[in-house]
């Protein structure tokens, strides 16, 4: 390879003529479904966010209607439960999450000095998951069958038996189908957010935006799969009667709800830290001085991230666990409160260092510092366990939630909202509307949940439709249903405020704030490339608009970017990201299908359709890799680099160790439900037949011996491992098949369906090994895979040793319970 010149300098206006061309869409219907550009669908996230928030808000004021008084007739039990469901539901899954997503999608290529994301068809593929999956939860809703369980879903409720209908189904699926786009998000943006800095940006250097978005998408790829595994494992029971959760057939419903708040509790951070984030952003600016304690905030984070993981007991301190543990989890619990108050001293020193403006998005965050820490304090009081044993499950835990995520999660973001409003729209607001929808939503705020404290310590439970006529309950009900209406009108003002800014706010200088970070460095709105070259440090916005920095314009026709080294920030290589596609909808769309024969109980159809997902995905793999040797590509004046199929340490390697966590933490997760249930679930063991056992000995030694084989095979260089692999790739995968039918049935006792899920793992994982096994092959036969090019092969490679090992521990933890070890 040899290093070419550098491109001669151009006028800005030509470079965004050349950039435009390269990094836009086509217009019309066809590129809206096409468009895989990071500020498009960090839009689209964030606008589809506070459409589900405005649906979710009218249950609620549906649900304040019925409870306004007591004996309510405005809705029967039925209806009710639909709607109380529905609403914590939209608001967790569909609302909160998603609107970091959007938010994170959005403004991190900006803040961090890049053009796009890591893996923009990624992207496009979560955004069409939970547009899909939003489509079917709403289509359930106004067809009366809405998952009415609670947004919980505890069992033996949500079982077939006390659930008949498709109500339970909508959410397990429904929700699983959603949640496909916060993994997908949390590796986009993990991956983002180490690899796509601007050059010599060093992990200490970030904003602190960027650090909070990283620690959140970690503990999404932690955080999520617990529920992706509890919902698998409860449609499994639903649809093929699998009793995972049935105590009578050795299942425990207590699993479920440890499962569940292995998700439940983390999600709170993960809601609360973009918040956050966007506090440490917007804060200085307000103070017109530097954030105090970069390190300390830096600090927090991180403890905040370890922390949230070991507190979901405390959500179940009612339900007879020992004592030992009530006491390590309400410490735990008490103990997390530590690194966010370093958080709130941080922010009020910054306050305190500075001179704050009392502009629209400081009124935001003033709402969030006297909402918050009263819901912080409330959270501290039910860690402890007396008070807690009390309080649960009466109205006051409902206050608390709601001071915790409305004065935690909304209030920043409505700051965040007014804050990066000129940057989306070029437009700034409009004077007096905003102003008067904050000080509507704070009245009417603290006049609905404060009361409920006091409803909820006079003993008032939730999720009732109706209460007695008790005297003490009456005016404070009826009280916090007028102040919800106010805060109703308040949002509404809000969204009407926004609004109006879009269409008819004057336009926006740049930098309209005088802020110090990347993202005003550009015209606004910001264009579709970002920035005419990537900032090299110390360079001015007109610098970087006169294409003075890093891989200026788009000489070579194609969307380039930077990527480097995850610490120091030290520029590797020059990746290449694939345009405009069809196949993100697509394969949502298959998907979708799936979900929606699988609610129509049409199981076998559905089967066969996991065929037809598999045939899309494996489109994807056209990008990986190119069949001819490429030139250094000239960054900047001396400095030349490969393009990303020259090197192995790619962005799709990355992306698979990030995936690779999600998937560990869904297996580590099904080791939990093993133990769990061999320990503590009654009616267990049930001893296997000695023909099962003694049967199954050949199909594991065959399947071990396959998977060996195959992991050393992979060591071999280029595609000749992946070959040879092949055929004990497949001789493993026949041997899952023989395994799994030598097993008991899996309906008669939860151990044997254990035993077949943990088959049905093994195998899934067997064949995604051997199609890329078989990717490989064909590389090297198209000149993707050859000397200098790895294509697939690092990923195969990852991908079979993560497979073997799985695969090995659940065979030796199997043996070690039936006594083979």
């Amino acid at each position: 390879m040899t290093e070419p010149q550098p491109n001669p300098p151009q006028s800005a206006l030509r470079l965004h003529r050349e950039l435009s061309e390269v990094w836009g869409r086509p217009s019309g219907l066809r590129g809206v479904l096409i468009s895989v550009n990071h500020s498009e669908l960090g839009l689209r996230f964030m606008i589809a966010a506070f459409l589900f928030f405005a649906i979710a808000g009218c249950l609620a004021m549906l649900i304040r209607a019925q409870l306004a008084t007591p004996g309510g007739a405005f809705l029967d039990t039925a209806l009710y439960n639909q709607f109380f469901t529905m609403h914590g539901s939209l608001m967790m899954f569909m609302f909160a999450v998603p609107l970091l997503e959007g938010l994170g999608m959005y403004l991190l290529p900006k803040l961090l000095g890049s053009r796009d994301l890591a893996f923009p068809r990624l992207s496009a593929f979560g955004w069409w998951c939970y547009f899909f999956g939003g489509l079917i939860l709403l289509s359930a809703l106004a067809a009366g069958v809405a998952p009415d369980g609670g947004w919980f879903m505890y069992t033996p409720l949500s079982s077939k038996t006390y659930s008949p209908g498709i109500n339970a189904d909508v959410w397990l699926l429904g929700i699983t189908f959603v949640e496909i786009s916060a993994v997908a998000a949390a590796v986009e943006i993990t991956v983002t957010v180490l690899r796509l800095r601007a050059p010599g940006m060093k992990l200490t250097q970030m904003p602190l935006f960027a650090w909070y978005m990283l620690g959140t998408s970690a503990m999404m790829l932690v955080g999520f799969p617990p529920l992706i595994l509890a919902s698998i494992l409860l449609e499994l029971e639903r649809a093929f009667g699998w009793p995972f959760f049935d105590v009578t057939r050795g299942g425990d419903p207590l699993l479920w709800q440890h499962l569940f708040w292995l998700f439940g509790h983390p999600e709170v951070y993960i809601i609360f830290l973009p918040a956050a984030g966007a506090i440490s952003t917007i804060l200085p600016v307000m103070a017109r001085t530097k954030i105090l304690g970069y390190g300390a905030i830096v600090s927090a984070i991180l403890g905040l991230v370890f922390l949230s993981f070991g507190l979901w007991v405390h959500h179940m301190f009612t339900t007879g666990i020992p004592h030992m543990a009530l006491a390590f989890f309400s410490a735990a619990s008490a103990l997390v409160a530590v690194p966010t108050a370093v958080q709130i001293f941080a922010w009020i020193g910054t306050l305190w260092k500075g001179r704050p403006e009392m502009k629209l998005p400081m009124l935001h965050l003033m709402g969030f510092f006297s909402t918050f820490v009263m819901g912080g304090l409330t959270g501290v009081m039910l860690a402890i366990v007396p008070f807690n044993w009390q309080a649960h499950d009466t109205a006051f835990v409902t206050a608390h939630l709601h001071y915790v995520l409305i004065g935690g999660f909304v209030f920043p973001m409505m700051a965040a909202a007014v804050y990066w409003m000129p940057l989306f729209t070029g437009r700034s607001a409009l004077r007096g509307p905003g102003v008067m929808a904050f000080w509507m939503i704070l009245i009417g705020f603290h006049g609905t949940f404060f009361l409920m404290h006091l409803t909820g310590l006079m003993g008032m439970a939730r999720r009732i439709s109706s209460y007695p006529d008790n005297p003490e309950w009456i005016w404070l009900n009826l009280s916090s249903s007028f102040f919800s209406f106010i805060m109703a009108a308040g949002f509404a003002l809000f969204a009407l405020d926004l609004l109006l800014q879009w269409l008819f706010g004057p336009r926006a200088r740049r930098n309209p704030w005088g802020a110090g970070t990347l993202e005003w460095a550009m015209p606004l709105p910001a264009p579709d490339y970002n920035i005419a070259s990537l900032p090299l440090p110390g360079q001015s916005a007109l610098e970087i608009a006169r294409g003075e920095g890093l891989l200026p314009g788009a000489p070579r026709g194609r969307r380039e970017v930077l990527v480097v080294e995850a610490l120091s920030g030290a520029p590797r290589h020059v990746a290449i990201l694939p345009g405009n596609s069809a196949l993100p909808i697509l394969s949502a769309s298959v998907i979708g299908g799936f979900v929606l024969l699988m609610l129509g109980g049409l199981y076998a159809v559905a089967a066969s359709a996991l065929v037809v997902v598999t045939a899309v995905l494996w489109q994807w793999q056209r990008w990986m890799g190119s069949a001819r040797s490429e030139d250094l590509i000239a960054a900047a004046p001396g400095l030349f680099l490969p393009v990303h199929h020259e090197v192995p340490d790619s962005l799709a390697r990355s992306g698979l160790v990030c995936l690779l966590i999600a998937n560990a933490s869904l297996f580590g997760c099904f080791l939990f439900s093993l133990g769990f249930l061999s320990v503590i679930a009654p009616n267990w063991p049930a001893p296997p037949s000695e023909l099962a056992k003694a049967s199954g000995l050949i199909p594991a030694a065959i399947l071990v011996i396959s998977l060996l084989l195959a992991a050393l095979l992979a060591r071999m260089k280029e595609a000749a491992g992946a070959l040879m692999a092949l055929p004990a790739l497949l001789a493993a995968l026949a041997a899952a098949g023989a395994l799994a039918t030598v097993l008991d049935d899996p309906g008669a006792h939860a151990r044997n369906a254990l035993r077949a899920a943990a088959v049905g793992y093994i195998a899934l994982h067997c064949v995604i090994s051997a199609l890329l096994a078989a990717l490989c092959v064909l590389q090297r036969r198209d000149g993707r895979i050859a000397r200098g090019r790895t294509g697939a092969a690092p990923i195969w490679r990852i991908w079979q040793d993560y497979t073997t090992v799985t695969a090995l521990v659940l065979i030796a933890t199997v043996a070690l319970q039936e006594g083979f070890l």
